[in-house]
């Protein structure tokens, strides 16, 4: 990648405008032609630098429940346990983490779902044959929102802006059918063509200005957090995807949660719930280049916070990784699959 490349990924990450001619607005942005870059995002997409360009909606906003879900599974058993688990729709990350815990996936479903959050993961808990599960539910949002440093313009431990974080979402309201039909036209991966907004609107059989005037409302109503790209990091050089675990007494939470969010190189930061044979309330992943950098955050990070009982969960192996599809019959043909011979 040349230098315009990594300045269109660090800027498509924030945002693609709702607007008649997206590309042509980013070029004028970037000194670029909306030719050239169309030309750059087909081939970054191509290339595997860029692994969707879309609508990123807030689950709980929208009426979804969902949960970080840490699974304890017999070594010689993981990829038959993670291929379970990720046949679930509603898994979209789903990684082998260098612990006792050794599985981690992310769930959500529906509010049509008959089982619900609790129910489909005892199910999967049953059909894993999993050794524990542990359901880790976001109980305080300090921050979610990837933003990496393609260009390598700053240090790891930069500090920068929150976008988004529990002051953004709101109680879920039921969605009217056109917004439904919103989420499921702007969920998926834009066209590269000159105006893609335009083919959505008509789509939805509405017009440009009557589209953006409805993602605006989304976004207030906290449903719709922005509409970017997600990269693949990996591919991008940003290999080390680290869990910071952080053991925070429950007075400090609040403000050491807010610490630890402002790091530029934590692109998530929730408070979670505790076990008996889980003591981590707070939880960062951190992207960084290598493991070293990594831990020279978590380094930097525990040197401000005060914070002793912590440590760094590596992934090391990606079983799945995919935007959440939603307003889909895919979960109920899932369900109605798993528990035919089941009272629900």
């Amino acid at each position: 990648m040349d230098e315009l490349d990594k300045q269109l990924l660090n800027l498509i990450q924030t945002e693609v405008p709702v607007a008649a001619r997206p590309w042509a607005a980013l070029a004028a942005k970037l000194g670029s032609s909306e030719a050239e870059i169309m030309q750059r995002i087909g081939a970054l997409k191509t290339g595997r630098a860029i692994r969707q360009i879309s609508a990123i909606f807030d689950t709980q906003s929208l009426g979804y429940e969902s949960s970080l879900v840490a699974c304890q599974c017999d070594p010689h058993r993981e990829d038959e346990v993670a291929a379970i688990i990720s046949a679930h729709p509603g898994v979209s990350h789903n990684y082998r983490r260098d612990h006792v815990f050794n599985l981690w996936y992310t769930l959500a479903v529906a509010p049509t779902s008959k089982l619900g959050l609790a129910g489909t993961i005892a199910l999967l808990h049953r059909q894993t044959g999993a050794i524990s599960t542990r359901s880790l539910p976001t109980l305080h949002l300090f921050k979610v929102g990837v933003e990496l440093d393609v260009a390598g313009t700053g240090q790891a431990g930069d500090k920068g802006a929150i976008r988004y974080d529990h002051a953004q979402q709101r109680a879920a309201v039921p969605l009217t059918d056109l917004e439904i039909n919103y989420v499921r036209a702007m969920q998926n991966d834009l066209s590269v063509e000159p105006e893609p907004f335009v083919a959505i609107a008509g789509q939805l059989g509405i017009s440009l200005k009557e589209l953006q005037q409805l993602t605006a409302g989304m976004i207030t109503a906290g449903r719709l957090r922005r509409f970017s790209a997600v990269l693949r990091h990996r591919e991008l050089g940003f290999s080390a995807n680290g869990m910071g675990i952080w053991a925070v007494p429950e007075a400090d939470v609040l403000r050491v949660g807010k610490q630890m969010a402002a790091y530029r190189a934590v692109t998530h930061c929730y408070r979670r719930p505790t076990y008996p044979d889980w003591s981590y309330n707070i939880f960062t992943m951190i992207h960084t280049r290598s493991r070293e950098e990594c831990h020279a955050v978590v380094d930097q990070i525990a040197q401000e916070t005060g914070i002793t009982e912590h440590g760094v969960l590596f992934s090391t192996k990606e079983y799945k990784k995919v935007r959440v599809q939603y307003f889909t019959a895919a979960e109920a043909e899932w369900e109605a699959q798993h528990c035919e011979n089941r009272t629900v």
